[in-house]
């Protein structure tokens, strides 16, 4: 028997008349008993008889009324109930004539009539197992036709002035929404056919799209009764606009559709994964990410693509996003501990890979290139990914620069340099970045220099300095854009030759054990 009321007999009534099938008759009464929903819809319909609309009144009256607790002295034949029956319930009603076919619902447009049951979970199903996802667990979204909520919100103004005679309230927050209904439904059909929980939450998303183009007209008058609220900045307005309509605008209620919705495929979807790492670049032709000028490439490769392609293939995934923690010129190389770096991985349809999985990987990218190495490589949440850019301006760098001076120096020209601390340098925007960089004065500081000198033209100089300092204009001055600069210095023009990048100061991400 269902879990429905005496009060709820003028719902019922009302909506059978409509042409609701008995799932949203369910829904309208405010039934949240998810077993309920989950009885084949053939037992529904079975016990819930056609009507043949508001001109038959009488009779659906009659024909609509619920099994209740307190059961009204009518005779059997001239009810219908919306549990199981062991009758045809359709030949019930005394007048002789043969069921007809069923109806497609007025509101759900057949969805939970015909999407509902084991050979649509199959499908979905089917669906998930042809994109080759690797998951414990998934959830099930549903896109429903827009217009379903103008014919919802049109039912409820039908019911709602019967129902408020008769002192009762109905709520439209009240009704339970379609999209829990239908999950309530096929969740564990669908959890069955794979083999794997269907939850709430879950970082694979299976989504069940529905149409139904006979009836995407119903949702046109909103143009015109409230046109403002179709501009972009509007869009999420559309639900609560469908709340305000009045009946003259859409049939109350809604009118008769001739076919049911039809499902447009499975759409599945992995929520991100991040990968971390550190990585050394040992070539001075080699640029971060793809170099391109007016559209050309300049650059073979990559340290990004170079990184990146053994890792989307094992992951699966359908593209990346690259970020580190600052980034050298082409030119420079990065020695030492390495550079850290992280991937977002988007739509991964593999998400975890053993330690050995993960050092095998590592591998894989430093046997493709002898340009690049990796070493940290690890999976990383998306929290944790903040910590490479948390206070990245604080952080410190070091590096080692190959000068050249235009005037001849000696050893003891230069030694003064080693004796300067905590320099602060104002960087005016470098002219080899101000095409994509802000026109800005800079402050940044050089904590620590020494010197070693090779000969009358050349020495190294080795900095510590804040991160972001543009050491290349420190050098030669960029035409007086950095202010103070080597060239004030040493008095004498000076260029940097060779850079270094000997160390990133940024304790992330951990280190693992070779």
């Amino acid at each position: 028997m269902l879990p429905l009321k005496e009060k709820d007999k003028p719902i019922v009534q009302k909506l059978l008349s409509a042409g609701c099938c008995a799932r949203c008759i369910l829904r309208f009464c405010c039934i949240r008993v998810q077993a309920t929903y989950r009885r084949p819809q053939q037992s529904h319909d079975a016990a819930a008889p056609e009507t043949s609309g508001e001109n038959n009144q009488s009779h659906d009256a009659a024909a609509a009324a619920p099994a209740v607790t307190e059961a009204p002295q009518e005779p059997p034949s001239k009810r219908a109930k919306l549990e199981p029956s062991g009758t045809n319930a359709a030949s019930e009603g005394g007048d002789g004539n043969a069921a007809a076919a069923p109806r497609v619902c007025v509101v759900c447009l057949g969805i939970l009539q015909e999407l509902c049951d084991p050979t649509q979970a199959v499908k979905i199903a089917a669906g998930v197992k042809a994109e080759k996802y690797e998951f414990d667990s998934l959830v099930l979204s549903v896109s429903l036709p827009a217009q379903l909520c103008v014919r919802e919100h049109s039912c409820w103004l039908h019911v709602k002035k019967e129902v408020r005679e008769k002192g009762l309230v109905l709520d439209k927050d009240d009704i339970i929404p379609l999209k829990e209904a239908f999950k309530w439904i096929m969740q564990g059909l669908v959890s069955k056919e794979l083999g794997g929980a269907v939850v709430f939450s879950s970082p694979t998303d299976v989504g069940v799209e529905f149409t139904h183009k006979e009836t995407d007209a119903d949702c046109h008058f909103l143009a015109t009764v409230c046109p403002d609220c179709f501009k972009p900045a509007k869009n999420k307005q559309f639900e609560s606009m469908v709340l305000v309509f009045p009946c003259r605008h859409f049939p109350c209620p809604p009118t008769q559709p001739s076919s049911c919705c039809s499902p447009q495929g499975v759409q599945c979807l992995h929520l991100s994964v991040f990968v971390a790492g550190r990585y050394n670049k040992f070539c001075r032709s080699l640029p971060q990410t793809p170099w391109l000028i007016d559209g050309e490439r300049r650059m073979e490769s990559s340290v990004e693509e170079l990184i990146a392609a053994p890792v989307l293939s094992t992951f699966r995934a359908e593209g990346f996003n690259f970020s580190s923690s600052g980034r050298e010129d082409v030119d420079v190389r990065t020695l030492g501990n390495g550079r850290p770096f992280a991937m977002e991985l988007l739509n991964p349809h593999r998400s975890r890979l053993s330690r050995m999985e993960m050092k095998q990987l590592q591998q894989t990218i430093n046997e493709s290139s002898d340009k690049i190495r990796v070493r940290d490589l690890q999976i990383v949440t998306r929290d944790a990914m903040s910590r490479m850019k948390e206070g990245e301006e604080e952080k410190t760098k070091s590096y080692t620069a190959l000068v050249w001076t235009r005037r001849p120096i000696q050893r003891e020209d230069i030694s003064f340099i080693g004796d300067i601390k905590e320099l602060t340098l104002d960087q005016k925007t470098p002219l080899r970045v101000l095409h994509r960089r802000a026109l800005a004065v800079r402050q940044r500081v050089v904590h620590s220099m020494n010197v070693h000198f090779l000969d009358p033209h050349h020495f190294h100089l080795r900095l510590k300095t804040q991160a972001g300092t543009y050491i290349k204009e420190f050098v030669h001055g960029d035409f007086g854009r950095t202010k103070p600069n080597l060239c004030e210095l040493l008095r004498t023009d000076a260029d940097i030759l060779e850079l270094d990048v000997e160390s990133v100061d940024v304790d992330w991400p951990p280190a693992i054990p070779e």
